[in-house]
Formats: C-alpha cells, sequence, structure tokens
C-alpha cells in the first residue's frame, strides 16, 4: 500500500497553525484545485527583525486583489489581520517576512447574595473600600449606560468600538453590560440589592463582540491592545474577558494568550473566564490557558450567604490546559448571577423570562464569575495601589478557601483586601 502524498499545508509544519491546518482541508475538499475566491480570516504573525522593505513587499502581495487583504498592525503581535485565499496562503508562508499565519478563529462571549457570600459587602461596610479612583476595561460587547453605572455619577469613563465603530457607549447583545455590573453596579435601580463587589469603581467598555455575541481573534487582540495604549489617561489597571475560544495549541505559541500576556507584563491585571464545557477535563479555553494571566472558574453560592455549601458549577470548564497546567486559578459565583440588563438587546429578545424588574437579568456562566473576580482586585488595588499583578494573583490564591475539590479555592475578598493592605510590609519582612 502506497501512503498518501501530503498536501501542501500538511507540509508546512509550524508556518500555520492546526486551526488553519483544519480550515484549509475542509477548503480542498470543496475547492481541489484552489480556484475559488471564497477566504478565510488570518492572523499574519511577521518576524521581529522583519524590515519595512520586507512588510511592504509582504503587503504589495494583496494589492490590487479584490478578495485577499492584509489590514492594519497589531504592534504588540508583530502581526496584520485579514482575509486571503488558500493559493494567497500558500503563497505567504514562505515569504521572508511570515513567522506564522494564525486562523482568525471565532470568539464567543461564555448580585445580590455573590457579593454578600464572598464577603465584598464586608470591604465596603469594614474597610469603607469601594473600587473608587480604580479602572475596570470590560473586553466584550460593550456596555449600556444603565443608571446603576451611570448615577450619582458616570462611571463609564471610555468606551471603544471596534465592531460598529460608533462613539456612544452602547450594547446590542447585552453580554458586556452584565458583566459590567457584576464587577461594578452600585444597586441605583434596586435599592443597593443588586450590587458588584467595587460599586465605585470606573468602567472602560470595549466592544469586541457583536449582536450574536460573536467575534475574531484579531478583534479582541486590538481591543487588548488599546487598553494598553490608553492604559495611563483612563487609569487602566484591569482587563476582564469574558470570553475565549477553542484551546488548539500551547499559550506559547496561541495568538490571544501572547497578547493578554504582554498586557500583563505591562501592568494590567487581566481576567480570563476558563470556560463553559464543564464537567468535562482539560476543556480550559483561550486565553484563559496563559499561565500568567487569572483565570476565573465559576462557584455555584446555592443561593445562599453561606460559603460552605458552595460547590463547582458544573458547566465551568476543567483543568489541566493543554500544557498541563493547573487552571483555574480561583473560583467566583458565576451560577443564577442578577445584574444590569441591556434594554432591547438580544439577551433581553432571547430570555425575557429571565429579566428582573426591568433594570437586571440573571445570568449563568465563567463570564459572570470572571468580572466578580475584578472587582475584588480593584478592592485590592484601591487599599495598595503599589501591587503588581503577580501580588495580586498570589493573594487571591492565598486567602481563597479550599472548599471546592480543587487545588484552588473560593475568592475571598475581606480576607484578599487585608492581606493586600500589609502585603507590602510582610514581603520586605520575609526577605
Amino acid at each position: 500500500m502506497t501512503e498518501r502524498k501530503q498536501v501542501w499545508f500538511e507540509e508546512a509544519n509550524s508556518r500555520l497553525d492546526p486551526g488553519l491546518v483544519g480550515q484549509l482541508m475542509k477548503k480542498r475538499i470543496e475547492d481541489p484545485n484552489e480556484t475559488s475566491e471564497d477566504t478565510l480570516p488570518v492572523i499574519v504573525k511577521v518576524y521581529q527583525n522583519c524590515t519595512k522593505d520586507m512588510k511592504k513587499d509582504l503587503l504589495k502581495t494583496c494589492e490590487g486583489d479584490s478578495c485577499n487583504t492584509l489590514n492594519d498592525d497589531m504592534e504588540i503581535l508583530h502581526s496584520l489581520y485579514g482575509d486571503l485565499t488558500p493559493k494567497k496562503i500558500r503563497e505567504l508562508k514562505d515569504h521572508e517576512a511570515v513567522e506564522r499565519i494564525f486562523y482568525d478563529r471565532d470568539v464567543t462571549a461564555f448580585l445580590d447574595v455573590a457579593s454578600k457570600e464572598i464577603n465584598a459587602v464586608e470591604v465596603q461596610q469594614d474597610l469603607g473600600l469601594t473600587g473608587k479612583d480604580i479602572t475596570i476595561a470590560v473586553i466584550d460587547s460593550g456596555v449600556f449606560p444603565h443608571p446603576d453605572l451611570t448615577k450619582p455619577e458616570n462611571r463609564i469613563v471610555a468606551f471603544k468600538d471596534f465592531v460598529n465603530e460608533q462613539e456612544e457607549p452602547y450594547d446590542d447583545n447585552g453580554h458586556g453590560t452584565h458583566c459590567c455590573g457584576d464587577a461594578a453596579g452600585n444597586g441605583h435601580q434596586s435599592n443597593g440589592k443588586y450590587t458588584g463587589p467595587a460599586p465605585a469603581a470606573s468602567i472602560v467598555g470595549v466592544k469586541v463582540l457583536n449582536e450574536k455575541g460573536g467575534g475574531k481573534l484579531s478583534t479582541i487582540i486590538r481591543g487588548i491592545e488599546w487598553c494598553m495604549k490608553h492604559r495611563e489617561k483612563y487609569g487602566i489597571r484591569i482587563i476582564s474577558l469574558s470570553l475565549g475560544a477553542e484551546a488548539y495549541e500551547s499559550y506559547r505559541d496561541d495568538p490571544l494568550t501572547q497578547a493578554t500576556q504582554k498586557a500583563w507584563h505591562s501592568g494590567i491585571v487581566v481576567c480570563a473566564a476558563a470556560g463553559n464545557d464543564g464537567p468535562s477535563r482539560s476543556t480550559i479555553s483561550t486565553p484563559a490557558i496563559d499561565p500568567f494571566i487569572i483565570t476565573v472558574g465559576s462557584a455555584d453560592d446555592q443561593n445562599t450567604v453561606t460559603r460552605s455549601d458552595a460547590v463547582i458549577s458544573k458547566f465551568s470548564s476543567r483543568g489541566p490546559t493543554i500544557d498541563e497546567l493547573v487552571k483555574p486559578d480561583i473560583y467566583a459565583p458565576g451560577s443564577n448571577i442578577i445584574s444590569l440588563l441591556s434594554p432591547g438587546s438580544a439577551l433581553e429578545k432571547q430570555i425575557p423570562e429571565r429579566v428582573i424588574d426591568e433594570n437586571y437579568v440573571s445570568l449563568s456562566g465563567t463570564s459572570m464569575a470572571t468580572p466578580i473576580c475584578a472587582g475584588v482586585i480593584a478592592l485590592m488595588i484601591e487599599a495598595n495601589p503599589q501591587l503588581s499583578p503577580n501580588d495580586i494573583k498570589s493573594i487571591l490564591q492565598a486567602t481563597s478557601q479550599p472548599t471546592l475539590a480543587d487545588k484552588w479555592g473560593y475568592i475571598h475578598a475581606k480576607a484578599a483586601v487585608e492581606m493586600a493592605k500589609n502585603y507590602v510590609q510582610q514581603v520586605q519582612k520575609v526577605t
């Protein structure tokens, strides 16, 4: 029996990522001779030492071609994004400027009792901390100017739309607005009943997901890059990512994890949802597979303020990661979380039975747990602005209570904030 001859994209080795190879295989079945003008969304990573002339030559290969396009640089990854036919991908993979080509795959979107159970209310009442002057960037489907974010003062300090390029804050899906409330809602419309851990924190809404809650890797990466560039202007200390995609390869090669890692090393704390593919093992999504950032799993608080009865939500993705790393890093409430409703959004139309008092909606997912964790981090930074992202992660894990069936436990806001206040002195004593 003769062996099947490999197709060009199977011989490309590290030049093409596994997700792109899979898509090219599908296209090959449809169009064996590669004559179609149907394109695939891609991210083209160029070598760091790539010269301007090399990059210019790379872009020139797509000029005057209506079906093949490459767009602006994504500086943090030395990459371009666009749409290319299989034939053009075959041509570009061996270009001297090209290090690797990725499939620009789809990314999807994955507080009453919750805030009380994790002791965030105690932090607000006993320690007087509310997240004031700390900014959380919620990279998601946008943010509706809900009264719980705009009254008595508007805490939405900036809005950037990478989907429809609108100027004013809005959220046609509703997921992002809920996440903003999970972190920083102040309960204005519920007389304080539904509040997030950091009810005085500022919000930056970055819209990267469309009305259906979907987006592309390249759009998410551009959103992260925008936050890094505007960090000082808006005081961004935390990025919350309640979104993800299936992880195909190591965090060392995944473009989304590389972007979040750069944000982390720049001094921004990054929280990412573990994913909603539990209870199966090895289901952590990207960018949550990255070992540096804080990966958040979901706990079910059983709708009580007692911590001892909390369990890992059945849907919460489990580790290990594709690199056999232990994840998630922390668990926060994520089951039946009541937070802000974006009126007229896709979520309101899809699940009207979950709308509460016309201003709120109940949702479940690691998407909810992640901004709740981000809100607790805002309290920690308010208590000690000198904390680094690594400090914060260490404190969260050290103070979490191992009441769950996993290596890392359930977030404890008051314990984390108290340790954060004295962390520098404690470290100095040890050293």
